[in-house]
C-alpha cells in the first residue's frame, strides 16, 4: 500500500478541522476534513492605519472579523464533525493586554518599523542569544525592538501613578488574543510566534538575563509551547459568537509563512515552497539549524525535531500592481509568452521604499532595469524575470548557507496562478514544482488542527494535502534565461548589496 494511502486512513475522512489566519487585509476561515476536502470557507476584511513607518490594526477588530468567517465557515456543518482548530497570525504582530486580555494598545504590525531607535540595544544585549539562534541580529520590525517601545515610549498615557504599566498587563502576539479569547484564559503562545519577541528556540525558554537587561518584566512575558500543543477546548462565550461548538480543540499554530507552507505538504527535509504574493517568501526543511551570519535567513522549529529556514524579500508580485495597475494582465501574458525571451531586459523587482531583505540585506536597495524596454509588454515580461531571478538568488543563497534544498518545491500564493509565470519560474530554477490542489495559511493551519486527533504533522499533510500538477522545465529555456541570470547577480554585486562570495556561488551553481 502506498505511503498516502496508509496516511490517509490515519485520520476519520468525516473530521473537519478548522484552520484560521490572521493575515494583513483579511481574516480566513477554511473547513477542512480529513480526507482533504474543504467544507467550509469565509473571509472578512481587516482595515489598518498607516503614516511612515508606522502601521497598526485594531485588535477587537480581528476578533470581530474572526467571529464572522467562522459562523459563515461552517454553517450547516454538523457540530459534532469539528474536531479541533488553529490559529497562524503575522510574524511580529504585537500588543500590550490587561489581566483580563482587553486590549490596551493598538496591534503593531509585522511591518511596523517606528522601533528602529531600540534595535541596536536588542543586538547588542542579546547578540550572543541571537547568534545561537542562527539569525544574528533583530530587525527594528521584530516584535522585540516593538515591544522596548511600547514599554519605554508609546503608551505613557496607559502608565499609572507610579509609573508603572496597569496590574496584570501582559504581553501579546496576534494570536495570543484570539485563543484567549476562544478558550476564556489566558493560554500559552508558541514558539513560532514567541520566535520575534526573542525567545530562544535551541534551549526552549526566554532568555531572562538579556530580557531583564532590555528592562522587560518577566511577568509580561506568556508561556510557550511547541506548535501543535492542544491549549484547551473552545468556551460558551466564545461558541456563542464564533458558532465553533464548545469542547473543540485548540491547538498552538504558527506564523503564516511557516503555516503556509504546511498547506503545501512541504515538510520533508530538503523540501521548500515558495510563497508569490506581495513579496515572495521562502521557507525550507532542514535537519539542522541554519544559521547566517549576515542575519537573512532565520529558522524556526518544525516537526519531530527538523527545522525550517526561510526568509521574506522585499521583492515580489507587488511589482506587477505597482507597475501595471488596471492593466489586462492576461492580455500581457500571452504576450509575453509569445516572446519567446526575445527581450534582454529584467527588472529589479523590488515592491516598496523599503529596500530588500532576502536573499540579501540592503535597507537602501532601489528598483532598476538591466537592459532596455520596447514597451509594456516586455516590461511587464522583465519583472516576471526579475521575480524568477531574485527566487533563483534565494535558492542559491540558502544552498550557500548550507541549507538542504534537493528536495521537492512548491509554488503557492496568487502569483501560482499565473499559469506561464510559473512555468517560466520553474525554467529559472531548471527544477520541477508541484502545485497544490489548495494552499494558504488557513489551509496551514486546518492541518496542524489535524494533529489533534492522534496524527503526525506529516500524516495529516500526506492525507490532507493535494497535488494539482506538476510543472517540469524545458531544458533548452533554462540554458536561455541562466546568462542573463548571472548578469543580473553581477548587476546586484556591482551595485554593493551583494556579497561576492554569494555571487560565486550562484555562478558555480549555474555552471553545473
Amino acid at each position: 500500500m502506498a505511503e498516502s494511502q496508509r496516511s490517509a486512513h490515519t485520520l476519520d475522512p468525516d473530521a473537519v478541522h478548522l484552520g484560521l489566519d490572521l493575515g494583513t487585509q483579511s481574516v480566513r476561515a477554511v473547513a477542512v476534513d480529513g480526507a482533504g476536502r474543504t467544507v467550509g470557507a469565509a473571509s472578512r476584511p481587516l482595515t489598518g492605519r498607516r503614516e511612515g513607518v508606522r502601521h497598526e490594526q485594531d485588535p477587537e477588530q480581528w476578533w470581530t472579523a474572526l467571529a464572522a468567517a467562522c459562523r459563515e465557515a461552517l454553517a450547516g456543518i454538523a457540530p459534532e464533525r469539528v474536531r479541533g482548530l488553529a490559529v497562524d497570525a503575522t510574524s511580529g504582530t504585537i500588543l500590550l493586554a490587561d489581566g483580563r486580555g482587553t486590549p490596551l494598545t493598538p496591534g503593531l504590525m509585522y511591518d511596523d518599523g517606528r522601533a528602529h531607535a531600540y534595535t541596536d540595544r536588542v543586538n547588542t544585549t542579546g547578540a550572543a542569544v541571537w547568534e545561537a539562534s542562527g539569525y544574528r541580529s533583530m530587525q527594528p520590525s521584530w516584535a522585540l525592538p516593538k515591544l522596548l517601545w511600547l514599554l519605554n515610549q508609546g503608551q505613557q498615557r496607559q502608565r499609572g501613578r507610579q509609573g508603572q504599566l496597569p496590574a496584570g498587563t501582559r504581553l501579546l502576539h496576534q494570536a495570543d488574543l484570539i485563543t484567549w479569547r476562544l478558550t476564556g484564559r489566558q493560554t500559552a503562545t508558541d514558539a513560532s510566534h514567541a520566535l520575534k519577541t526573542g525567545y530562544d528556540l535551541v534551549e526552549e525558554r526566554w532568555p531572562e538575563a538579556e530580557l531583564a537587561a532590555l528592562g522587560v518584566p518577566e511577568r509580561l512575558l506568556p508561556d510557550v509551547v511547541r506548535p501543535g500543543t492542544v491549549l484547551g477546548t473552545v468556551c460558551d462565550d466564545a461558541a456563542r459568537v464564533t458558532g465553533i461548538p464548545v469542547g473543540t480543540q485548540v491547538v498552538a499554530g504558527m506564523t503564516d509563512g511557516c503555516a503556509a507552507q504546511i498547506g503545501a505538504g512541504a515538510l520533508a527535509p530538503g523540501a521548500w515552497n515558495s510563497v508569490l504574493g506581495t513579496t515572495l517568501v521562502l521557507k525550507g526543511v532542514s535537519p539542522h539549524l541554519v544559521r547566517d551570519p549576515a542575519g537573512v535567513v532565520y529558522c524556526h522549529r518544525g516537526p519531530g525535531g527538523t527545522w525550517l529556514p526561510g526568509g521574506a524579500s522585499g521583492s515580489g508580485a507587488g511589482v506587477i500592481t505597482r507597475h501595471f495597475p488596471g492593466a489586462d494582465l492576461d492580455a500581457l501574458t500571452r504576450q509575453a509568452a509569445a516572446s519567446a525571451f526575445g527581450s534582454p531586459a529584467v527588472a529589479y523587482p523590488l515592491t516598496g521604499a523599503g529596500g530588500e531583505r532576502f536573499p540579501f540585506r540592503a535597507p537602501a536597495a532601489s528598483p532598476f532595469v538591466l537592459g532596455e524596454l520596447a514597451g509594456e509588454a516586455e516590461h511587464f515580461l522583465a519583472c516576471l524575470l526579475g521575480v524568477a531571478y531574485v527566487e533563483r538568488l534565494c535558492f542559491d543563497y540558502v544552498d550557500h548557507l548550507g541549507a538542504p534544498v534537493r528536495g521537492p518545491v512548491t509554488f503557492t500564493g496568487g502569483g501560482a496562478r499565473n499559469a506561464y509565470w510559473s512555468r517560466l519560474r520553474a525554467d529559472a530554477l531548471g527544477r520541477t514544482v508541484r502545485l497544490p490542489e489548495r494552499s494558504g495559511s488557513a489551509t496551514g493551519m486546518a492541518v496542524l488542527a489535524a494533529t489533534a486527533s492522534g496524527a503526525t504533522l506529516e500524516e495529516a499533510a500526506a492525507a490532507m494535502v493535494r497535488v494539482r500538477a506538476e510543472v517540469r522545465p524545458d531544458p533548452a529555456r533554462t540554458a536561455r534565461l541562466l546568462p542573463r541570470y548571472l548578469d543580473f547577480v553581477d548587476e546586484l554585486t556591482r551595485r554593493g548589496w551583494l556579497d561576492p562570495a554569494v555571487a560565486a556561488h550562484a555562478r558555480r551553481k549555474a555552471e553545473q
